[in-house]
């Protein structure tokens, strides 16, 4: 196929039109694709995470204490809030627009060929970025799942999953051993195995699988860190941390309990990883305030964003939105995805708001939208003060007029549409 493509927006077309069809799983497409390219993936050291919420603070953690060893740090995460490129990212700096041009021009017939999908073509993109870029390490988090996610052709220096909870259950499986299962997929043979799950019976099975495959070391983070003493400050997160042989008292400028137990992880990971990438407790006190993570719990203003999707992630944001001083009344600005769980969501948060405003995020794919009279409904009946305003431009301007706080939240869309509308740069923090 001739693809005549003259700019980013153009090719940025091509590769979203991907996105529609049957969701393609397994790996052949991603392997032969980056065979055209010379395997980029195996130019430069990757520690490789997955898990169902975490991954996201754990990789922006990581990225942080590397570049302060002086590193040159490469970072593939996933979605984006405002622009493509800030999936790809090296040395805090976003793949350029004229690269991707590029690389349409050049992979768009192999892309064809192979019938390679958005994430696929994406991924072989952002391997070759970092191979020219000149990595040190690249960190890669999965885009779903991890067994058979299009990143888990790489040979991770260490791998680590997070932590599992419910979500992308039509793929993934209807049980937490199920899901456990498709994100331990990214432990290889004689790969140190690190695991952050909370739960004791699901971090067994996450071990027992690591194990089953040959993973080696087996670490599991609450069996050798200790976290005490969490305090939610109007800076983010402090805590102390009993791990690798020190004690020391941390603070994170991301907010969240949860925050401890993702940088108790993100130490061990690097730690697994061996020289040049571990990271001394002492050393990581300093290194971790430059961590920065647009779109959870991101102040800004009056405004606070943070891109929860699921009933874990909402539980999560209530927690740490109870936790800290907030201007009143505190009004959510909420759009969640129709396949996601929005009514055990909604209860979640409605404890902590004053108010909800049900809307619509325009970059939302319509064949997942959620029925907003339907949700309206639901909201009234149990009880919460709530209103449904469609139009979304609308619903942030009388968020903006009526609140004290508005938190921005259900889905990547609602928040970078607002993020847009506010202009409010995710690259630029």
């Amino acid at each position: 196929m001739d693809v005549a493509l003259t700019g980013y927006l153009a090719s940025l077309d091509y590769l979203f039109a991907r996105t529609t069809g049957a969701f393609k799983f397994g790996l052949e497409r991603t392997r032969a694709l980056l065979a055209e390219l010379g395997d980029p993936q195996l130019q430069y050291p990757v520690l490789h995470i997955a898990g169902t919420n975490g991954k996201g603070s754990s990789v922006a953690t990581a990225e942080a204490l590397l570049r302060a060893r002086g590193l040159r740090v490469a970072k593939y995460t996933s979605p984006h809030l405002v622009d493509f490129r800030e999936r790809i990212v090296v040395d805090g700096a976003p793949i350029g627009e004229g690269e991707v041009v590029e690389f349409i021009h050049a992979y768009a017939p192999a892309v064809e060929r192979l019938g390679a999908s958005f994430f696929e073509a994406t991924t072989a993109l952002a391997f070759q970025h970092f191979a020219r870029a000149g990595a040190d390490v690249a960190l890669i988090e999965t885009g779903l799942g991890g067994r058979l996610d299009s990143t888990n052709v790489v040979m991770p220096r260490a791998a680590g999953v997070t932590s599992i909870g419910f979500d992308h259950m039509e793929y993934l499986g209807s049980t937490l051993k199920a899901i456990a299962g498709e994100k331990a997929g990214i432990f290889k043979a004689g790969a140190p195995a690190v695991i952050g799950e909370p739960d004791t019976e699901v971090r067994g099975w996450l071990a027992a699988a690591a194990r089953r495959v040959g993973s080696s070391p087996v670490r599991v983070v609450a069996d050798e860190m200790r976290v005490d003493d969490i305090e939610l400050t109007a800076a983010g997160t402090r805590f102390r941390l009993r791990a690798l042989g020190d004690d020391q008292v941390i603070e994170t400028p991301l907010v969240g309990r949860h925050q401890a137990s993702n940088l108790a992880f993100t130490l061990a990971l690097l730690d697994a990883a061996g020289d040049p990438f571990r990271v001394a407790l002492r050393d990581a006190v300093t290194a971790v305030r430059s961590v920065r993570l647009p779109g959870r719990f991101q102040r800004v203003g009056p405004w606070i964003f943070d891109v929860a999707h699921n009933v874990d992630g909402i539980r999560t944001l209530a927690v740490s939105l109870g936790s800290v001083t907030n201007g009143q009344p505190v009004i959510a600005l909420l759009c969640i995805l129709g396949d996601k769980d929005w009514r055990a969501m909604i209860d979640a948060l409605a404890p902590v708001v004053d108010h909800f405003i049900l809307t619509d995020a325009p970059t939302a794919p319509t064949s997942r939208a959620w029925p907003l009279a339907q949700v309206l409904a639901y909201a009234q009946q149990q009880g919460y003060a709530a209103v449904a305003e469609g139009d979304f431009d609308m619903a942030l301007r009388r968020a903006e007029r009526e609140a004290g706080t508005v938190v921005v939240t259900g889905s990547f869309h609602t928040v970078g549409d607002a993020m847009v509308r506010l202009q409010v740069s995710p690259l630029s923090g």
